[in-house]
């Protein structure tokens, strides 16, 4: 007996292939990320150090040269100077180098006066040390928005006032990157994600990729970019293809991760990274891909998977 058409079998019917069109494609995305590494190398990518070194099977720096090496990546990224030699003996770069403020380094920034001397000072050491090993890239950050970084009670330093800190302090810091021939890299964060400490940073001043990316081009200094994070730019702004159009001029690095959660480029998130690789590579980007994801399964699997994805 023929079943009748009606609107609940059509669409029980579109529901039942939909699953199974997602079913194949996450198993063709497994399938492909456990065949071959990276290689057609228009993006290159690149681990960042600390969500291995500090989550699921805690990786060695030695071991996370061995897997970049094993995948095609090109660099291990914002490890620390006494790492530099062994990623250098695997013949890998460190894409961008951390700031050298101790503690997290997105507290006391560039937006605080109060601050100035000291992060100034740590980050041309690390830009000496940088341009001395030949990595590109220093990372740098606004800050937090209150007058004493660590204290909500403080005031708030207001946008523009904050602006005009950071452009005097980097106008400074990039005087120094010409002579030295390493860029800064201004990273924009995420404030509205507070369920843990790696994931959001509720009070960093530099939440919008437009205010960061203004206070760059204010720097007029090749040596100034800003630090794009598709997951951070995704939580805050959204529209991320369109943004890194808007934003192509000034940008000098990239980071990725799922949303929400921070965690593997996979199905169980929102951002579909194939086509915001392939935005790279039609704006000329030359820079790097620094996969910043937490893992939270098998971090060789999940890694296999986003290098995969991003080898456009």
């Amino acid at each position: 007996m023929p079943v009748p058409v009606n609107r609940r079998t059509v669409l029980a019917a579109g529901a039942a292939a939909l699953g199974a069109a997602s079913s194949l494609a996450t198993s063709a995305l497994r399938a492909a990320a456990a065949a071959e590494p990276a290689r057609k190398g228009r993006i290159k990518q690149s681990i960042v150090a600390w969500c291995f070194e500090l989550f699921g099977e805690k990786w060695t720096i030695e071991k996370m040269c061995q897997v970049a090496k094993e995948l095609g990546c090109v660099s291990i990224e914002l490890a620390p100077p006494e790492a530099w030699a062994t990623i250098k003996k695997h013949g890998l770069t460190c894409a961008i180098t951390p700031n050298g403020m101790p503690g997290a380094p997105f507290v006391k920034g560039l937006n605080n006066p109060r601050y100035h001397d000291e992060v100034i000072a740590h980050t041309t050491e690390m830009i000496d040390a940088a341009s001395e090993a030949g990595f590109p890239n220093v990372i740098a950050f606004t800050g937090f928005k209150w007058r004493d970084a660590e204290d909500p009670k403080s005031g708030e330093i207001s946008l523009e006032e904050g602006a005009d800190n950071c452009v005097k302090a980097l106008k400074e810091l990039c005087r120094h990157g010409e002579k030295k021939g390493v860029t800064i890299c201004v990273e924009h964060l995420n404030t509205r994600d507070d369920s843990h400490p790696f994931k959001g940073h509720p009070g960093y001043q530099g939440d919008d990729i437009d205010y960061v990316a203004g206070i760059v081009r204010r720097v007029g200094s090749e040596k100034a970019k800003i630090l794009f994070d598709i997951y951070h730019v995704q939580i805050m702004n959204g529209d991320v293809i369109r943004r890194i159009e808007q934003c192509k001029d000034v940008i000098g690095h990239i980071h990725t991760a799922g949303n929400p959660g921070r965690c593997e480029l996979d199905e169980n998130q929102e951002i579909f990274y194939p086509p915001i690789m392939r935005k790279l590579i039609e704006i000329g980007y030359q820079g790097y891909v620094g996969q910043e994801f937490i893992p939270t399964r098998d971090p060789l699997a999940g890694l296999k998977e986003a290098v995969t994805l991003c080898d456009v």
